[in-house]
Parts: C-alpha cells; structure tokens; sequence
C-alpha cells in the first residue's frame, strides 16, 4: 500500500489519516497521487501556462463511481475541489491549491451509435477524440476550433464553431448527461429527468457537479468542407471588416467567416516578406455542397486585395485542427472577451488601433459571428446568455516570457475597456480568466437569477466553486 504526504492539504481539514486515504484507494479502479509522486506534476499542468498550482492530492478516475468516492471524500473532509477535463479552460480553474483535484482526463471513451445518430461521450474526451469517432461513421457534433479542447468544459459553457450556424451550439445537441452532484449522488439529467438541472447544465458551467457522460445529439456531415483563409494587410482592414460584416447578413446558415487580426506566422504560403507584418485573415468554412461552397463564399473573398487566398476543399477534421500548431500547450495566455450585437464602426476602428499595438508575436484579436441555428432557439430554454445573432469579441494575449506579463495583460485589459460602452454586457463564459468573479453576474445576463436559485438546490455549500461561480442564492436573498 503506498503512503501518502498529506502536508500540502492545506484547504478545510489539515489533517487527514493516511488510513483514510488508503481506504479510498482501495475503492478506486484509477489512481491518487500526492506531492511527492513522479507523474504529479504532470497531472497539474495544464495549457494555460500561467497557471502553476499545486493540489494536496489529484485523484485520478476511471469510472464514475471513481467521481462518486471522489466527490463524497471532498465533501467530508471539507476540502476546495477542482475538476480536471480537459484542462483547456483560461481562468485555469481545473487545478486548485492545497485542495483536491478530481482528475478526469483518463475518461476518454466516445461511443456512436451510427443508427440512433447518438454519441456517448466521456468528460476527458477531446474534439479530436469525439470528431475522430463521429466522422467515422459519417456524423459529427457541433463543437470548437481547437481540436485539444476538452468536450466538458466545453459543452457545459455553451460550444461554438465552425457548424455552430448549422447545427446549434454544442449544448444544443447535448441529449443528456450523467452527472455526480454535491451530495456525492449520479444523477441522470435531461429534458424530462431532472429538466431544472439539464437546465442549468446548458450553459451554467461546472457549477452543478461532475458530470461522468454526455449523450449528444448526431447530425449526417462530411467528410469535406470548404474552408480556409483569407489574408489580407493590416492597412486595409477597414475596408475588409465593414465589407465582411455586411456579407454577412446575407450569409446561409451553411458559412460561417470570423475575422483574426495578429502578425502573420511563417505560413508556407505567405510571402516571406509579410511573415510578422500584421495582417487580418478571414477565416471561413462551409459545411455543405462545396459548390454552394464556392458561390457562397464569392463575396467574401472578392473583398480588396489578399496577399493570399488558400480556401478550398478538404476533410472536416483537418480543418478542426488547423490551429492547433499556434494554440500548443505550455504558453502563457490572457484572454478578455466582449459579445457584440452588431460589429459597428466604432468596434471597428477599436479593434484596428488595438491591432497597432500588439505586444507579441503570438497576440491577436478574433471576431467569431454566431447566429445561424443558435440564434433560433428560444433564450429562456438553456442557461446560455446571449441568443441573438452577435459577434464574439476574443481579445486573446499569448506569450512565453513572464516577463513579458504586464504588456501583455495591459494590452488586453485597454482594448477590453476601450470597447466595453459598444458591448452587450453579456460575455461567453469560456472566454472569461480567474480574474472576473465580479462580472459572472453580468455575463449570464437573464439566467443568473435561476442559476443562483438552483445552485442553492443542488450545491448550497458551494462545493463546485472553482469555476466561473454562481453563488448560491439563500432564501433571504431569494426574498
């Protein structure tokens, strides 16, 4: 039986029996490690790079009764919890100081169901890993632009991409869940069992529990697309914008086109001589008849003068993954974020000065446009905040010196501020870092008032509050 170094359990109890801890091992089919075990360190990092924390103890699960002893362990000895999916997330609330981490990246199954178009996912699954099995049998579920991407954070903060516009945001597919909530109970939750907390789910984060399966909802797709970029010189990026943003307004739910402003990479097929210049690139992709595609893409791509123009056909999952060379693990990243109802001039204009100032190679501003599907459902049916067709401000800072932490951060908070008068107040919640408890309320909008109130149902003492974080609401404030 191995020992285990409790020291660093700083959080609730201090002291807890090797004994006890013992014992819960021998209910686990995963693993616990403490501080003082060779593969600990690399169970806490994650791909925000500037999140160095160090849990008391990380359980590793396998199953979901794994999460259940987990989950009661936490609640009995009092300790702050966190709960590891994928480990993407930027506010870096999957690893905890002193607490106990609940580790669910060794869940990784993803099961189709080809006749049903049903998935059953499990919460350490990556985009890869579900598109990996889904285009495999000629199906896909709507999810980000980063393949490393864990699926549960993902999913449980809203899930938008490249066939969001088609097919509806990630938690719009999602059927049902499994899900371990604070009394240390599994819980099935969906339209009509538990419906307050499948609610919640859609939208509400990890507020509610840990969730041990998805069921999501499959749609016919692929394998090809027609995607790619668009690039185009900085100096002209007010033409391009106001002609981007009015192509737009015709656009078939099929395309969707964001706009990314940053120096250009060493791309293969950029000059060398524009390789760091600044440069706005329209990044797009039809998810239909490529065709279509290409009639329906024709406006956008007739836009000024690129330096180049590399759209065409290729398979959906290639495309899912295009990005990830530029969004490797271990950099250090800030992001700040804004939901625009429309993209006016004067966003315009705050963006282009804004991109005149980068403070890094690896720093850029996107603008993703959602709406499409995910606008037609009705607000008030999930717990996600902002259904109209809008605009995702992403105002993304990523550096590798901690030197270079002031001018970086500095830089995101100015554009941030600059454009928070031409917001809609409400924000994505995955976008939002560690650094923006006080604007949770704000960014749920309309649902936070529910939020609280079912928070205080399924979690009054807060378990799950390494997140973005719905205070519970008591009956005085209910009053």
């Amino acid at each position: 039986m191995p020992a285990y170094s409790l020291t660093t359990l700083t959080a609730g109890k201090t002291s807890i029996a090797t004994s006890v801890i013992e014992t819960l091992a021998a209910q686990l089919s995963g693993s616990i490690l403490d501080t003082s075990d060779a593969g600990y360190d690399d169970a806490r990092a994650i791909w925000n790079g500037m999140i160095d924390r160090r849990p008391g103890l990380i359980i590793r699960c396998m199953s979901a009764a794994d999460v259940v002893s987990a989950v009661r362990f936490a609640r009995d000895n009092g300790l702050l919890v966190s709960v590891r999916g994928g480990g993407h997330g930027i506010a870096g609330n999957a690893v905890c100081d002193g607490g106990l981490m609940i580790d669910l990246s060794q869940m990784k199954s993803v099961r189709v169901d080809a006749a049903a178009q049903r998935a059953w996912v499990e919460p350490g699954a990556t985009l890869a890993d579900v598109d990996k099995e889904t285009q495999a049998a000629g199906l896909i579920v709507p999810t980000g632009i980063n393949s490393t991407t864990g699926i549960a954070g993902l999913t449980l903060g809203g899930g938008f991409g490249w066939i969001t516009r088609k097919f509806g945001l990630t938690l719009d597919n999602l059927v049902s869940v499994e899900i371990v909530t604070a009394d240390g109970e599994l819980r099935r939750a969906s339209a009509t069992e538990d419906p307050d907390l499948f609610w919640a789910l859609r939208g509400g984060g990890g507020n509610f529990g840990v969730v041990t399966g998805f069921e999501f909802r499959l749609h016919r797709f692929g394998p090809n697309v027609l995607s790619g970029l668009v690039v185009h010189p900085l100096d002209d990026a007010e033409l391009v914008l106001k002609n981007y943003r009015a192509a737009l307004e015709t656009a078939p739910d099929e395309l969707t086109c964001w706009a990314v402003i940053r120096q250009a990479p060493p791309l293969p097929f950029l000059p060398a001589e524009w390789h760091g210049k600044e440069v706005l690139i329209l990044a797009m992709c039809y998810c239909g008849d490529i065709a279509e595609g290409e009639k329906a893409t024709a406006r956008l791509r007739s836009i000024g003068m690129p330096i180049a123009d590399v759209v065409g056909a290729a398979p959906f999952t290639a495309w899912q993954q295009a990005f990830d060379p530029l969004l490797t693990l271990g950099a250090r990243n800030y992001w700040k974020s804004h939901d625009f109802t429309d993209l006016s001039d004067a966003a315009i204009e705050i963006l282009i000065r804004a991109a005149r100032q980068l403070p890094g190679p690896e720093c850029e501003i996107f603008i993703a446009h959602v709406g499409g599907a995910a606008g037609r459902v009705a607000a008030a049916s999930t717990a996600f905040p902002q259904r109209s067709s809008h605009f995702v401000m992403n105002v993304h800072a990523r550096w590798r010196e901690q030197s270079m932490d002031r001018a970086c951060i500095g830089w995101a908070r100015d554009l941030f501020e600059t454009a928070r008068p031409l917001s809609a107040g409400t924000a994505y919640i995955n976008f939002m870092p560690a650094d923006e408890a006080d604007r949770v309320q704000e960014a749920y909008g309309a649902s936070y008032h529910r939020l609280a109130m079912l928070k205080q149902r399924y979690d009054p003492s807060n378990l799950f509050r390494m997140n973005q974080n719905v205070t519970p609401m008591t009956s005085t404030k209910a009053a």
